[in-house]
């Protein structure tokens, strides 16, 4: 068992990125099929099968490190750090994201381009909800594609492939959904592309550390979120849907894609400022 794993951890990073994702598929698909064929509820189906896959991914990834690469503290090794700097930058990520989103959406109001609101439920409720949900994905996420991922790249490849790769990786996934659905959403790939770059840039910045990135990524999912899910804002159709964003996605629209390429730089720069 010992020699088979230690081959494992020789062999290049795609065979080990999929012998993890079939390794476990093979534990979540027993506690998953049922659940999609006796449960009619779309989003009760949602809940049941993704928090099984995300404890036995939380669960694996410990034996992973140990058994591969003799780790016994691979979470610290990915980034998620128990210090007053990661919680700060944590909170610094989580406030630039939000407020950057909000300034979208401000300079889009005073433009014309979208009409605010009366919300449709209490805004507390939302703002807190949006809080959880956000901080929730952008975790689960970063730890995947920023920690593990990214950490499985950097073995084998040099760091302009590894930027590249986990980005384009990071795009992809969110695109394993039905074919008319893939399609309909196919606008936001270079969004989510730009994005990712974004977050690799963010996490390099801090070197290596994933306080930042998390924070980032879900201070962009709670504004979104907030004026969404808040009914803030309608859109007026002065400009074309590319311009606002496709399908009401600012990630899939031109001033959005302006918004990141401007946050993008910024990470990039922090990576530049500490690079020798």
């Amino acid at each position: 068992m010992k020699k088979n794993l230690f081959r494992l951890s020789q062999r290049p990073a795609p065979i080990r990125l999929g012998c993890f994702v079939l390794s476990l598929l093979g534990i979540w698909l027993p506690i998953a099929v049922p659940i999609y064929l006796l449960v009619d509820d779309s989003n009760l189906v949602t809940i049941l099968t993704m928090v099984p896959l995300a404890i036995g991914f939380f669960l694996f990834l410990p034996l992973w490190g140990k058994y591969l690469y003799q780790q016994s503290q691979i979470f610290r090794h990915y980034g998620l750090e128990r210090t007053p700097l990661n919680g700060v930058e944590l909170l610094r990520g989580l406030a630039i994201g939000l407020i950057t989103v909000l300034i979208l959406f401000s300079l889009e109001g005073l433009l014309g381009w979208l009409v605010w609101q009366k919300p449709n439920i209490f805004v507390f409720r939302v703002v807190l909800e949006g809080l959880i949900t956000s901080l929730g994905v952008a975790f689960a996420e970063e730890l995947f594609f920023r920690g593990w991922i990214l950490d499985e790249l950097q073995r084998d490849y040099s760091p302009p492939v590894v930027l590249w790769a986990n980005a384009i990786i990071f795009a992809i996934a969110h695109f394993i959904k039905p074919i008319p659905e893939v399609i309909r959403t196919s606008p936001q790939f270079f969004g989510l592309l730009l994005l990712g770059l974004t977050l690799v840039w963010a996490k390099r910045g801090s070197r290596g550390r994933l306080g930042l990135p998390i924070g980032l990524h879900g201070g962009l999912v709670w504004g979104y979120y907030i004026v969404d899910v808040g009914g803030l804002m309608k859109y007026s159709g002065q400009v074309p849907d590319w311009v606002t964003g496709v399908n009401n996605n600012p990630l899939a629209g031109v001033i959005g894609l302006v918004f990141l390429s401007v946050l993008a730089l910024w990470m990039r720069r922090r990576v530049v400022k500490i690079e020798p």
